[in-house]
């Protein structure tokens, strides 16, 4: 299928100075959403400064470009399988009616298609695609929940039709019920590109809805993705945002009392290890050290160096387990992040990873080896974490395997912006966070990552477990990849055979 665009109106274009093809029908899907987000934030920043609220959606002009792409690619079938003369015929019977063919240009002039125009029409294929435009137009205007959606574009304030294009209206009705018949009832190809608006008027997802479900064997997957995609974004923008408010909280009571009907039992394994007799402590270790150099007047910087007397109480005091919190090589990353943010003694968060050796400053390997042995010695095993969701932002597999990330090739909100400090330790790539974390004016969902040397840029998502806003020193592991996946399997028994 050749290239088409969705013609808006050239004052719109004008407004914003937008000139380049909107949803070109040789766009990938995420490419059409990317364009999405890009032309409505460009129209809406521009309505603020006209101190406009009329804004637009972009989950809902990402949807009429789907349709926009769903009603050229049912087009295109119809004329290679049933009529494929059919606007050929019909724009010589138009240039017949003066009238009707000035209607055709002042759509041309007020709705262009740039795609059109970058091939260099002849006169009769540039009446036959506009013919086709005007036809799509058509379409599209007279579905409720599209006008309603994206009036701005399709239909804005002073553009009005020469009184011609009621009776172009009408040859093009009585042209296209003549012409042979789509679908099931049998219907003309403009009655049946309008079923879904007539049937939901007001909502773009029920029309999506029922393209799916019926027209399924007409459209290539791709097609159904991007229809399912399309969605998928009205559903998340619309989603209702709960912040909570001041009732008090219940708490679930999960009491043998509460649970008195179930009559499931236990099927938990015996563990005969040592683990159900453990009796843990946990230490955060950089504060424990800390402590302890203040304690004995002296500088207790590594694992080695923690004085024995010290795990002589912990034993006596009849603790089995010593959880130490922070052993691995913290990001340095994190630590540039809180000083730049107005915290010059921080150090780096102790769930944002470089990787998991231990850290050089507090002994190492060596100086971990020792203070274990000394543990054992005394009936105490040493534990530790492992934070399997996200590493660092420039950790040791940020740098070597970006892919098991999730990320985008694209920024994903248009107003994000990569201008602060490289906060990378290693010189192959660039590691920024995004602007206005420094300012406090907003919690972006990625950082940029430039690789200097094939200058592919990829945003990838920060930690977040769903809870909060993300972490701004974190980098959000992809485990749809199995590659990613296998990977922290095997760092987690790394971290096991070593505790």
């Amino acid at each position: 299928m050749a290239s088409r665009d969705f013609r808006i109106a050239a004052r719109i274009r004008n407004d914003i100075n937008y000139h380049v093809p909107l949803f070109p029908t040789s766009d990938n899907l995420h490419a059409l959403l990317q364009q999405a987000k890009d032309f409505s934030y460009t129209y809406n920043v521009q309505q603020q400064q006209k101190g406009v609220q009329d804004f637009l959606s972009t989950g809902n002009l990402h949807a009429v470009g789907v349709l926009h792409l769903l009603y050229q690619t049912v087009v295109s079938k119809y004329l290679v399988e049933q009529n494929h003369d059919f606007f050929s015929r019909l724009s010589p019977q138009i240039a017949r009616n003066h009238a009707s063919q000035d209607v055709l240009m002042f759509f041309a002039k007020e709705f262009p298609s740039p795609d059109l125009m970058k091939q260099q029409p002849t006169l009769p294929f540039f009446m036959e695609e506009t013919a086709r435009g005007f036809f799509i137009h058509q379409v599209m205007t007279e579905n409720p929940a599209i006008i309603k959606a994206v009036k701005p574009l399709l239909s804005p304030p002073g553009i009005q039709f020469p009184p011609a294009s009621q009776a172009l209206t009408a040859l093009m009705g009585a042209y296209t019920k003549s012409a042979s018949r789509v679908g099931e009832n049998e219907e003309d190809i403009y009655s049946f590109l309008s079923e879904p608006s007539r049937l939901f008027p007001d909502s773009l997802t029920d029309q999506i809805t029922f393209i799916i479900e019926h027209w399924r064997d007409l459209l290539p997957k791709d097609l159904i993705i991007m229809l399912l995609r399309a969605i998928d974004v009205i559903s998340e923008e619309t989603k209702p945002r709960f912040h909570g408010g001041p009732q008090t909280s219940a708490v679930p009571d999960y009491s043998k009392n509460n649970w008195a009907g179930f009559h499931e039992h236990e099927a938990f394994s015996a563990d005969s290890n040592w683990m159900p007799n453990v009796v843990m402590i946990a230490k955060s270790t950089l504060v424990w050290l800390d402590q302890l150099s203040k304690h004995y007047g002296y500088q207790i910087t590594t694992l080695d160096q923690i004085p024995d007397c010290e795990l002589d109480k912990l034993a006596e005091q009849g603790f089995t387990g010593l959880w130490l919190i922070g052993l691995w090589e913290r990001s340095p990353a994190s630590k540039k992040i809180k000083n730049l943010c107005g915290n010059p003694e921080a150090e780096a968060s102790a769930y944002a990873l470089k990787g998991y050796d231990i850290a050089v400053s507090i002994g190492g390997w060596k100086a971990l080896k020792n203070l274990d042995e000394r543990c054992r010695a005394r009936r105490i095993r040493l534990a530790s974490d492992m934070v399997p969701n996200h590493t660092g932002i420039d950790s040791d597999w940020i740098v070597h395997h970006p892919e098991y990330y999730v990320s985008t090739p694209h920024v994903p909100y248009p107003s994000y912006s990569f201008n602060g400090p490289d906060l990378s330790s290693d010189s192959t790539i660039e590691i920024k966070i995004e602007d206005h974390y420094f300012n406090r004016t907003d919690a972006a969902v990625t950082f940029m990552r430039l690789d200097k040397r094939s200058h592919e840029i990829q945003y990838i998502f920060h930690g977040n477990d769903g809870t909060s806003m993300p972490w701004n020193d974190t980098a959000q592991l992809d485990f749809l990849n199995p590659q990613t996946r296998e990977a922290v399997i095997q760092q987690i028994i790394h971290v096991a055979r070593n505790f």
